[in-house]
């Protein structure tokens, strides 16, 4: 008794790389404008807390 075949992975197309070079990007800002510092860099902006109502957030 044999099992289904593995299938190969789907090759990256254009939008994929793209989008992988927009977060490496992004990623790469974010270091240099935090170097140095002892906290990891987030990619994602994380929701305003209740706090931070009045404060101006750009998209």
């Amino acid at each position: 008794m044999t099992g289904p075949r593995p299938t190969a992975p789907a090759k990256p197309g254009p939008a994929d790389r793209e989008e992988k070079r927009r977060l490496d990007d992004a990623l790469e800002e974010g270091l240099e404008e935090t170097f140095p510092a002892s906290d990891p860099v987030n990619v994602i902006q994380p929701a305003p807390s209740k706090a931070d109502r009045h404060v101006k957030r750009w998209n």
